[in-house]
């Protein structure tokens, strides 16, 4: 029986914004995940940073460069500083808060990006009141465990990647395994490093944990396809037009998304 949190009260298989739909290239802004819900989707994944006076905000890289052609690092600024940065006139890096703010039907994947974002993530979904629609998510098992103590035991989080590979030698091995209360899924690529991840024996698996299966960065119709063969619980893309027909070709898209 998969573990029983709000964050996962919607029919499978779940069909994820990444980053709100970065193919358009303006990802992690209030523009992509306006655009994503727009067309249907009910779960958006994007990543958070912390400036230098403790705001959670919403981008992936730890620099702005790639994104906006600036220097400097997010955790060196302040948010007065940050929130004047512009991409085409609108504001290049929102704060968690807005966006929780904005979409309170919306149920958010939250990558954790740096150890000091942590405090500041937690304390913001705390204050939103947005504790049962965000997946508290990291690569790193060492920050996903502070995590897991700050925000208790009623936000759901994911694996790092040691959890990853411990499920995946499980998998393989038919062993056993104990997993902390708060893992709802487990979101992984379909291989890692040229190690095939995603198979039906690592789904089973997972279901017989109580877990879902969400993965990431899917693309591609047939390769969609394939994995919902397989019964994978969720997908996540950059190309949200792709997925949402992807999923309407198969009756996997409720005409209320």
């Amino acid at each position: 029986m998969i573990r029983d949190f709000a964050y996962l009260d919607a029919p499978t298989p779940l069909a994820f914004a990444h980053r709100g739909g970065a193919a358009r290239g303006d990802e992690n802004t209030t523009e992509a995940f306006a655009r994503a819900v727009q067309l249907g989707y009910r779960y958006v994944e994007t990543d958070v940073h912390a400036t230098a006076d403790e705001v959670s905000v919403v981008f992936h890289d730890s620099t702005l460069h790639r994104m906006t052609g600036e220097h400097g690092r997010i955790a060196g600024l302040r948010w007065a500083d940050l929130k004047t940065i512009r991409i085409g006139g609108a504001a290049a890096v929102p704060r968690l808060d807005d966006v929780l703010a904005a979409w309170p039907q919306i149920r958010f994947n939250v990558d954790v990006k740096a150890d000091d974002a942590v405090t500041p993530t937690v304390r913001t979904v705390d204050r939103a009141g947005a504790g049962d629609r965000v997946l508290l998510a990291s690569f790193s098992d060492t920050r996903l465990a502070r995590l897991r103590i700050l925000a208790g035991p009623k936000i759901a989080t994911s694996l790092g990647l040691r959890g990853v590979a411990r499920v995946r030698l499980a998998s393989l091995a038919n062993r056993r395994l104990v997993l902390p209360p708060t893992v709802v899924a487990a979101q992984v690529p379909v291989r890692y490093r040229g190690i095939k991840v995603v198979d039906r024996r690592f789904v089973d698996f997972v279901h017989r944990l109580g877990l879902q299966v969400h993965v990431w960065t899917i693309d591609e119709v047939t390769e969609m396809n394939e994995l919902l063969d397989l019964g994978v619980d969720g997908i996540m893309t950059d190309h949200v037009d792709v997925l949402r027909e992807a999923y309407q070709s198969r009756g996997h898209w409720p005409s209320d998304r």
